[in-house]
C-alpha cells in the first residue's frame, strides 16, 4: 500500500511510518513542521527510499487537494493537529485553525480523490483520522469511555478534535467516504515533545529542576506506548470497518502523581543522588478544566482485530528514561524554542 501521514514528522506520526514501512508500506509524509515537529525524528526513516517527506501545512486546501492527487495514496492518516491542551488555553485560534480547518482540507482533498477512483482502488481506499479520549470530557471514580460514550470536551484542544470527529463522520455519511476514527489514551515513549509530562518530568530530574505536579496530582489517566498506538492504527487501517470508531488504550491507569513518583524511582537508579529525585517534586496551581479521569475501554478493537497493548509501562518507562538520557542532540535544541518546558495555561487572576 501507499500511505499518506498527516503529522508524520510528530510523536506518534513518527512512529506510525516506522511502522508502515516495516510492514513494506511506501510512505508519503505531509508535515508543516511546526515547533512540535523535529525532522531529526524522521532522519534514519528518511533513509528508506519507501519515505518521502513534503513541508506544508494541511490548512491550505489547495495544496492538499494537489497534493493526494500527486501521491495517489491507499490509506491517508490524518494525525495533524495541535495537541496541547496548556497552549490551547493561552492560544485556542490555532488549535481552530489546525485541527478542524484543517481536518475539513484533508476530507475535501480526499473525498475528490476517492470520486475519482473506481474498482479495487476504491475498495481499498481509507482514510484514518486520529483523535483522542479528550473529547469525552472527565469520568468518575468509576467506569470507562465507550464508542458511544457522548463527547463533552473541556478545553479549546478536546473541543477542536471533537468538532473534527464530528466533521469524519459526517464526511462518511453524506459523501461515503470510507473513513474511520480513532480515540487514543495519553501516549508516551521516545521522541515526544519536552512540554509533555513523562519527557518534561524527566528532563528537569536530570539537570534538578523542580517537578511541577498539577493540583493534588490525582487526576488519572491510561498510559498507552507510542509503538503500541502506531500498532493499532496500521490495523485498523487494514481491517477495521469504514465508518467505525475505535478506541485504543493502554490498560494501564495511574495518576499523574504516580507517574512521577516512577520516574523519579527509575532516575534514582539511572542518574543517583544524594537525594532522592521525588524531593524535586513541587505541586503548582491546577490548570482550568482539568478533567479527573480518563480511562478507556479498547474492547471493540481487540475483538474486531485481536490488537492488544505489548508494553509494559513499567518496562516501557524505562525505555523511555533511557532514552531521553541518551539522546540529548534530539531534545536539547526543542528546549532552547516555543518555550518548552514553561508554565502554560496558568489560571488567571481575575478583578473584583
Amino acid at each position: 500500500m501507499k500511505c499518506l501521514v498527516t503529522g508524520g514528522a510528530g510523536f506518534i506520526g513518527s512512529a506510525l511510518c516506522l511502522r508502515l514501512l516495516l510492514d513494506g508500506h511506501d510512505v508519503v509524509v505531509v508535515d508543516a513542521l511546526t515547533y512540535a515537529a523535529n525532522p531529526a525524528t524522521l532522519s534514519v526513516l528518511q533513509a528508506s527510499p519507501s519515505l518521502r517527506l513534503i513541508e506544508q501545512s494541511v490548512c491550505d486546501a489547495a495544496q492538499m487537494t494537489a497534493i493526494v492527487k500527486q501521491e495517489n495514496p491507499d490509506w491517508i492518516f490524518h494525525l495533524a493537529a495541535e495537541t496541547h491542551v496548556d497552549r490551547s488555553i493561552d492560544s485556542a485560534g490555532v488549535f481552530i485553525q489546525t485541527n478542524l480547518v484543517g481536518t475539513y482540507a484533508m476530507l475535501e482533498a480526499a473525498r475528490h480523490f476517492y470520486n475519482g477512483r473506481s474498482g479495487a482502488a476504491a475498495e481499498r481506499f481509507r482514510f484514518v483520522h486520529i483523535s483522542t479520549d479528550e473529547v469525552f470530557g472527565s469520568l468518575g471514580a468509576e467506569g470507562l469511555f465507550t464508542e458511544t460514550t457522548p463527547y463533552n470536551p473541556s478545553s479549546p484542544y478536546s473541543a477542536s478534535k471533537a468538532g473534527s470527529d464530528h466533521l469524519v463522520n459526517a464526511w462518511h455519511r453524506t459523501y461515503g467516504l470510507p473513513t474511520l476514527i480513532s480515540n487514543c489514551s495519553n501516549n508516551y515513549g521516545p521522541r515526544q515533545f519536552p512540554e509533555k509530562l513523562i519527557p518534561l518530568m524527566i528532563l528537569n530530574a536530570a539537570v534538578g529542576k523542580p517537578l511541577p505536579v498539577y493540583g493534588n496530582g490525582e487526576n488519572v489517566r491510561d498510559w498507552l506506548h507510542v509503538e503500541d498506538h502506531a500498532d493499532a492504527l496500521a490495523v485498523i487501517a487494514a481491517s477495521g470497518t469504514p465508518g467505525e470508531t475505535y478506541n485504543v488504550g493502554g490498560q494501564c491507569e495511574l495518576s499523574n502523581l504516580d507517574v512521577v513518583n516512577r520516574i523519579c524511582a527509575v532516575m534514582d537508579t539511572r542518574r543517583p543522588k544524594t537525594t532522592p529525585h521525588a524531593e524535586l517534586i513541587t505541586f503548582v496551581p491546577d490548570r482550568p478544566g482539568h478533567d479527573l479521569r480518563y480511562a478507556v475501554d479498547s474492547a471493540k478493537l481487540m475483538r474486531a482485530t485481536q490488537w492488544t497493548p505489548a508494553h509494559s509501562f513499567e518496562a516501557g518507562l524505562q525505555d523511555t528514561v533511557d532514552w531521553y538520557l541518551q539522546n540529548q542532540d534530539w531534545w536539547g535544541p526543542l528546549l532552547e524554542r516555543a518555550n518548552a518546558g514553561d508554565r502554560l495555561g496558568a489560571p488567571q487572576e481575575t478583578g473584583a
